[in-house]
């Protein structure tokens, strides 16, 4: 009994296996933005180590293009997010302290509504806890930063309302560009 057969199916098997475990891991990268995790950076990261480890089969495999176009999204998407909130409340005329605490407030904010939003209700909670609270967090960061400045002269409620409306537009904007990322690289590996 011959099993020639085996030495070309056992790699070719393999190789798309292993773009199968990098789309999961990719997918899950993906998810873990709404936590404030790099998930596009990690998408950049896991797929240029399947172009390096993963040789080419039958002129399938990621490209370099495909990694480097992923790497200027990705660093994008930070931007997209980073400004989100400080940017909507500098377009309502915020000061740098309000600013910056709006980026501080998202980050803490966004951890402690993951958390309290976990047993409430698991996968759902945590997503819709982040997201609501680091929005929140970016209200009240400005607010803060407003009071504290002493600036009497601003609306502080209209400030805070750009902050987390600019959160939010920060966050589906860096998930939509880890989407494109998500499905250039899945297409690139398959194809």
């Amino acid at each position: 009994m011959s099993f020639e057969w085996l030495n070309d199916w056992l790699p070719f098997t393999f190789y798309y296996l292993m773009a199968l475990l990098l789309f999961l891991v990719n997918l899950t990268s993906w998810a873990s933005i709404l936590f404030l995790i790099p998930g596009n950076w990690i998408m950049v990261f896991v797929s240029a180590l399947f172009y390096l480890f993963m040789p080419e089969h039958d002129g399938t495999g990621l490209s370099q293009t495909v990694i480097v176009i992923a790497i200027v999204l990705a660093g994008l998407g930070e931007v997209v997010e980073a400004l989100g909130s400080s940017a909507g409340a500098a377009k309502k005329g915020a000061s740098r302290r309000a600013m910056i605490l709006a980026l501080v407030g998202t980050f803490l904010l966004s951890i402690v509504g993951a958390t309290v939003g976990t047993p409430v209700f698991p996968p759902v909670g945590t997503v819709l806890g982040a997201i609501v609270g680091g929005s929140v967090g970016a209200y009240l960061g400005a607010y803060v930063g407003e009071i504290w400045k002493g600036n009497l002269e601003v609306d502080r409620m209209e400030i805070g309302r750009a902050a987390f409306v600019g959160r939010l537009l920060g966050v589906v904007g860096k998930l939509a560009i880890g989407v494109v990322i998500l499905v250039m690289i899945t297409i690139d590996s398959l194809i």
